[in-house]
């Protein structure tokens, strides 16, 4: 049974609610972090545990696979199949007990680790495996590939952590396994402790020969001598022998201290070899880096995000951790002094530590582009040798990527001897596909001849399953065959991987997709190609979190719907099946693009929050214009998409306009063919625009000052004049005498987000020619509105390209920005508090914290909060988006809001930010100028 509805209809006919055939879905749920393309007949996301068992039922009666998947974070293609997807981590996130005396927790598949981690910290308990991806992956998921992380050494592998599981076989029957306990009476128990009697020998001699040998299936937990502890083999048996329906895992307690030892050395095989004296001091942790990632940090994100370096080109981070502060230090400094670096530097101080961290934490989003500049692939991720020959391993890895024409970033757990690279593979063109297969047959081969595993820790998935012969003997695959038999003999579990593998070459997604070179968009970044710029996308899932905690805005719309498709990850992946054309088939008009694509906010949180540098604002702008171009446009595109050429019309006449525009049947038609929702109110023009009380003062401004240039938005000139107002009045303050253009200008934001690129291009070309007549080499330009101000900075030289802005980009600032570089005390604002909603695209391409320090320097308090407004531009107000723009602004703005004291100022530099406040509460947001010139003596009338 293939037909998706037909299996759909099976599906829930057994119970199983939540099932999804649409091909937007499918499209989105076609690869997970790997490089393989498989589109699901059906998305099954079962509700309880229970419908698990619907879900199997229905799938052994069919015969149709079963693939689970838990955040969809796999590396190795292990999380993709044909048949039905079962997406645990949608309703399945249950923590059922945290019981501190027993020291153990029982979850449902779908808990993400991090969550699981919040629910033991308050016992000082915590979960010991820490992958790169915790705050995301699941501990189903985890189980599945036998996940490791960063701390390992301390804590051991998620086998090393599993107390129970609650499970079911291929056959169906369901499994109650306690490790460390004697196996149940099951015909599934008895007959694979058959298949591993039949080959004793080969176990013990092939298996468990270092903690990182994660590939295949882990046999040696069935030796008789180890108590045939099926609990902990069937970690790591990537979903192919039996399905978690509960998992009892251990807590460890967190150490009260911890500090990290940087160690330096020349290369990174000299870091590899000092990695076994390293292992003596019993550190929880030791992590290998070199230049080349440390370099793409600072070009992504500028010198200061890397902190200073002990001197070298390749460092191990090394962390001792322990409850007695004396202890840890003095083993700290004998790290740092017995291990053989040509520097060292030992990190007391938690945020220095943690700076330093995230330069590893970054490396699987960062290492997406190669040194080359390429796109780097995660074919050949996760191998491990014995640590011992960590070294040497390196350096013939090394030639083996030169002799092969490839390059990457390479980083690792080198403690437990674990090596990850991305590599830039040519999968996009002529030969490079068999290349692919060469190259991995080679590593492979050079990998078994040091007594490595081909996987250290995200499994052998549908990457290398077919390379298992060149690691195992013929009788351990054999076993592994057995093993299967015994657990799913009707190949139903995830098949293609571990037993009967799919060829390492089939199912790549990269060569199948077309290139999209005729765009509005340059896409210089990514050779003119927006295929290319859609698969920056590796899946690695960032955009499921919620990071507006800590500051960050990706992706509200996800986190609004819990949606994938909605992820920034869902849409890049049904964009990356319209560049291949067999799912999508409509190109950019493809109905499933468009419902992927309806709910972004084009925040452009992606472009800086994505590790990888999505910027799905950009291809939204660019669906939008490859479907409407000379074609009639929805209603919004008219009126909000141009709405700065209906306010220059409207200054002829505010008044009127404004009152008969308050008049309600003229207030509800105007919205309604505005194609705007009636719940939203329309904006008043200013009775004086910005440019008119700029005129007519000018007589009585000083005149002496360091010249600077106002870019002057359509937002503050007909909307916000107060802003620019304020914004004259601080700068003049500071010692400067602004000025603006002769002619008005403007960004064309509106056309950009509505998809109009030729105009928003004629309309860019012009006002960067103005901006430059006005600001002589040298003069600083400023903007007011944060959204337009991000255009220059990042649109216009992506529709013009950068040499035909760069004149006048390299010298916009913001209003932060300009006082910085000029050294300008700020008023006194002590006493003040600020409660800070920053606009999205000031964080996403200028970045807040200028502002922040500057505030800071005010004395004023600060409460800076994450996320998005809601409504971001004309998505919020359009028809059909208003629930989402409502629950968006409810993650964080909303409750800071009502929460803060009536004497807080709502800060709000962004028009559609301010807009947002006034429709949805009763306060009113200022902009930064505002807060500041109601500090500062006027030095110019209003």
């Amino acid at each position: 049974m293939r037909e998706p509805h037909l299996l759909a209809s099976a599906l829930r006919d057994a119970g199983v609610a939540d099932v999804l055939v649409d091909e937007t879905t499918r499209a989105a749920y076609s690869s997970d972090a790997s490089l393989y393309r498989v589109v699901p007949t059906v998305v099954a996301r079962p509700r309880h545990v229970d419908e698990i068992d619907a879900v199997l039922d229905v799938c052994r009666r069919t015969g149709v696979p079963l693939t689970t998947r838990g955040a969809g974070t796999s590396i190795a293609g292990n999380a993709v199949g044909t048949g039905v997807v079962m997406d645990t981590s949608r309703h399945l996130q249950r923590i059922v007990s945290v019981d501190p005396d027993t020291r153990t927790a029982v979850v449902e598949p779908g808990v993400v680790q991090a969550v699981l981690q919040r629910a033991a910290a308050p016992h000082g308990l915590r979960f010991g495996p820490d992958p790169s991806t915790s705050t995301r992956c699941t501990v189903g998921g985890m189980i599945g590939n036998n996940a490791c992380g960063t701390r390992a050494l301390g804590y051991g592998r998620t086998s090393d952590n599993i107390a129970a599981l609650d499970v079911l076989t291929g056959t169906g029957e369901r499994l109650h396994l306690v490790s460390g306990a004697p196996p149940p009476d099951s015909v599934t128990v008895d007959a694979v402790r058959d298949v591993v009697g039949r080959g004793l020998a080969t176990v013990r001699t092939e298996f468990g020969r270092f903690v990182r040998q994660v590939s295949g299936y882990s046999l040696e937990h069935l030796l008789p001598e180890r108590g045939t502890d099926v609990a902990r083999m069937l970690v790591g048996s990537e979903g192919t022998l039996a399905i978690t329906r509960l998992a009892t895992v251990r807590l460890v307690a967190e150490p009260e201290h911890r500090v990290l030892v940087v160690l330096g050395y020349p290369e990174m095989p000299d870091a590899g070899d000092a990695t076994p004296s390293v292992l003596r001091y019993r550190p929880t942790a030791c992590e290998g880096i070199d230049a080349r990632i440390v370099d793409v940090v600072r070009t992504r994100f500028g010198d200061a995000a890397v902190p200073p370096l002990p001197r070298g080109a390749a460092w191990l981070f090394v962390e001792i951790a322990g409850d007695d502060p004396d202890e840890v230090r003095a083993r700290a400094d004998e790290v740092a002094r017995g291990c053989g670096a040509e520097d060292a530097a030992v990190v007391t101080d938690a945020a220095s530590a943690d700076r330093l961290w995230r330069i590893r934490a970054d490396g699987s989003g960062l290492s997406a582009r190669s040194p080359a500049g390429r796109p780097a692939h995660a074919g050949w991720e996760d191998t491990a040798v014995p640590p011992e020959r960590l070294g040497s391993y390196l350096r013939d890895f090394e030639t083996l990527m030169a002799d092969a024409g490839v390059t990457g970033l390479p980083y690792g757990h080198f403690g437990d001897g674990c090596l990850h690279i991305r590599l830039d593979f040519p999968l996009d063109r002529r030969g490079g596909v068999p290349a692919f297969r060469e190259f991995l047959h080679a590593a492979a081969t050079v990998v078994a001849a040091y007594g490595g595993s081909l996987s250290g820790e995200h499994g052998d998935g549908r990457a290398r399953s077919e390379l298992l012969p060149l690691m195992y003997s013929a009788g351990a695959l054999d076993l592994f065959a057995g093993v299967k038999d015994v657990f799913d003999p009707d190949g139903i579990l995830n098949p293609g991987v571990l037993v009967d593998p799919r060829p390492l070459d089939a199912d790549l997604r990269i060569p199948l997709a077309l290139p999209l070179r005729r765009s509005g968009f340059r896409f210089d970044e990514d050779g003119g190609d927006v295929t290319q710029a859609v698969h920056r996308c590796t899946g690695v899932g960032k955009c499921r979190v919620d990071t507006t905690v800590t500051g960050g805005v990706m992706c509200p719309s996800y986190l609004a719907t819990r949606e994938e498709k909605d992820s920034t990850r869902g849409r890049a992946r049904v964009l990356q099946e319209m560049a291949v054309g067999t799912v999508v088939t409509d190109g950019w008009r493809s109905p499933e693009v468009h419902d992927a694509l309806d709910l972004c906010l084009s925040c452009k949180g992606c472009a800086s929050d994505c590790p990888t540098g999505v910027d799905m604002a950009t291809y939204k702008s660019e669906m939008l214009h490859q479907s409407y171009r000379r074609r009639l446009r929805p209603a919004s595109h008219y009126a909000l998409g141009r709405l700065p050429q209906w306010a220059r019309l409207a200054s002829r006449a505010p008044g009127v306009v404004n009152a008969v525009l308050r008049f309600p049947p003229v207030r509800r038609a105007a919205l309604a063919a505005a194609g705007v929702d009636r719940r939203r109110t329309l904006p008043t023009f200013a009775t004086e625009t910005f440019r008119e009380w700029f005129a007519r003062t000018e007589s009585h401004r000083p005149i002496d000052g360091d010249p600077v240039v106002l870019f002057v938005d359509s937002f503050t000139d007909h909307f916000s004049p107060d802003v620019g107002i304020a914004t004259v009045q601080v700068l003049t303050a500071a010692g400067f005498a602004p000025r603006i253009t002769a002619r008005p200008v403007c960004c064309g934001l509106t056309w950009i987000t509505t998809g109009q690129l030729d105009s928003a291009r004629r309309i860019l070309r012009r006002s960067v020619g103005r901006l430059e007549d006005a600001a002589e080499p040298g003069v600083p330009i400023v903007g007011m509105e944060p959204s337009c101000t991000a255009t220059l900075r990042s649109d216009a030289s992506g529709l013009l390209g950068a040499p035909a802005t760069e004149a006048v980009v390299s010298r916009v600032r913001t209003l932060a920005e300009l006082l910085t570089e000029r050294g300008w005390a700020p008023p006194d604002l002590t006493g003040t508090t600020v409660v800070a909603q920053p606009h999205c695209h000031h964080h996403a391409v200028m970045g807040w914290d200028t502002d922040a320090a500057l505030l800071s320097a005010a004395g004023a308090e600060v409460t800076r909060l994450g996320g998005c407004c809601g409504l971001a531009g004309n998505f919020g107000v359009e028809k059909g988006h208003y629930e989402v723009s409502l629950a968006v602004a409810d993650q964080h703005l909303l409750p800071a809001v009502r929460a803060a004291d009536d004497a807080a100022v709502v800060l709000a530099d962004g028009y559609s930010c301010r807009t947002q406040l006034a429709d949805l509460t009763e306060r009113r947001g200022v902009h930064l100028a505002q807060l500041l010139a109601g500090a500062t003596v006027d030095v110019c009338p209003r």
